[in-house]
């Protein structure tokens, strides 16, 4: 072979790992993900804690553990139950991805940390659940570590005069969910206990419907059907009891679906009875869902790629619908297609892109460019001894932790992105920004393991 055919050979072979996904490393992404949550983590933590940075905190609230919602210290009930619900989710749908990336013990340790404070939050003697602990006002009017913080921490519940069925029907989803990922497990035990608070707070939301109101600040909710019908479906998949399922045919919305998100269900509910019912009513709403948001459809894309719904958690958006028509591809629906997108989209959010020259990882950790300053408050604090307060907000040197595994924000529709600590909206971290990310990726592990990994070609493949 001439040295001019070898070098072409060459070019050519770069070129195409380029616009592929073979220079990704979507197993150590997945970790990563993972540890992002051992640094959310609440309450008494375990020896084996991974995050050097974070120890013991809040350990006098109502319910202890748990997982602090972003950036801030309050543990709010709705975006926590959704997170957990889609965490397990990828786990009962890709168990297969988690185990081939080395993970499948650090995400059962993982999401068993969320379950237990769901479990210790509800009483079914006296119908109480807690919804949310801390204020979310207090709580932003201080920046420091968890550890070391002073304010009130109110417990707020629901009961059977004020109720919060959106919370109690998602926070049992969560557990059915759960139920299923510990039985396939083996921890039969474990799966009973969780299936029976899943039916008792399911029964509870269903006599007690009403919308949670007790939150001053944060993630308000209109409706309570998607959760009813999430909860449903996965009680029904947890228990094969019929009721459950013409529970969820009655709670089910068959409209369009502005997105997958802590507060919309609908999309997933969709899909979710139509594996169950192979019905064509649920599967056109899912196709009509999936075809507003791929290319041709009224979701706006970046130059580069990146399905941009909102300013507010761009990168989540995408995320979770990468993982939504992951989860729908597996059923058949659409699939090659749907797996290229959103292969395409987790490539755009791990480097295919042109900011700071190309090839940034939205992702903290991941590859050599990343965001520094995320808006969270543990992160910006140097080891102690050395105090931590509103200077760390406003400094503009990295934060001296690296909170390995969060997702930011993300870009403008522009691709144009800040990293800039007090810019909370395209630098904020939370529970719900990673759990659809995460998902995504068990689902593309699981390809490449399958060996159906489909080519892909992202407008700003990161060469590097």
């Amino acid at each position: 072979m001439t040295l001019k055919v070898l070098t072409l050979a060459v070019v050519l072979a770069l070129v195409l790992l380029s616009q592929t996904d073979a220079a990704k490393d979507y197993a150590s992404a997945l970790a990563k993900s993972i540890l992002f949550y051992d640094a959310q983590r609440s309450g008494k933590l375990p020896g084996s804690n991974p995050i050097h940075w974070r120890g013991d905190s809040a350990l006098n609230d109502c319910v202890v553990g748990g997982w602090y919602d972003a950036g801030d210290h309050v543990k709010f009930g709705l975006p926590a139950s959704a997170a957990t619900t889609v965490l397990l989710w990828s786990l009962n749908r890709f168990r297969d991805g988690y185990q081939k990336a080395g993970q499948l013990n650090q995400m059962y340790d993982s999401v068993k940390w969320g379950l237990e404070y769901f479990l210790n939050s509800w009483d079914p003697v006296h119908l109480e659940f807690v919804a949310q602990i801390g204020d979310g006002n207090l709580d932003h009017g201080y920046w420091g570590r968890p550890e070391d913080m002073t304010m009130d921490r109110p417990c707020l519940k629901i009961n059977t005069t004020s109720p919060g069925s959106d919370i109690a029907a998602g926070t049992a989803a969560a557990l059915a969910a759960g139920a299923i990922a510990y039985k396939t497990k083996g921890d039969d035990d474990y799966s009973k206990t969780l299936l029976t608070a899943a039916e008792s707070l399911y029964a509870f939301a269903k006599n007690y419907r009403g919308i949670f109101n007790g939150s001053n600040c944060c993630y308000t909710s209109d409706d309570d059907r998607d959760e009813m019908c999430e909860a449903s479906i996965w009680l029904y998949r947890a228990t094969q009891n019929a009721q459950y399922l013409a529970d969820a045919r009655s709670f089910v919305d068959l409209t369009l679906a502005w997105d997958l998100s802590w507060s919309s269900k609908k999309p997933s509910c969709q899909l979710y009875l139509y594996e169950e019912t192979q019905s064509d009513q649920y599967k056109v709403a899912i196709q009509n869902f999936f075809n507003n948001w791929l290319p041709g459809g009224t979701v706006s894309y970046t130059p580069c790629g990146l399905a941009w719904r909102s300013k507010w958690g761009s990168n989540r958006e995408a995320a979770n619908v990468a993982f939504l028509a992951l989860a729908a591809a597996e059923s058949g629906v659409d699939s090659d297609r749907l797996r290229k997108w959103a292969v395409e989209q987790i490539n755009f959010i791990l480097g295919d892109n042109n900011h700071d020259g190309g090839c940034f990882s939205y992702q903290i950790g991941y590859g050599t460019k990343y965001p520094t300053h995320p808006h969270h408050r543990g992160a910006s604090c140097p080891d102690k001894p050395a105090p931590c307060g509103w200077d760390n907000f406003h400094s503009t040197t990295p934060s001296p932790q690296v909170l390995v595994g969060a997702i930011v924000g993300g870009p403008e529709v522009d691709d144009s992105y800040e990293d800039k600590r007090d810019d909370y909206v395209l630098n904020e971290v939370a529970l719900d920004y990673n759990a659809g990310f995460q998902g995504a990726l068990a689902g593309i592990v699981h390809l490449q393991d399958k060996n159906i990994l489909p080519t892909t070609n992202n407008k700003c493949p990161c060469a590097s």
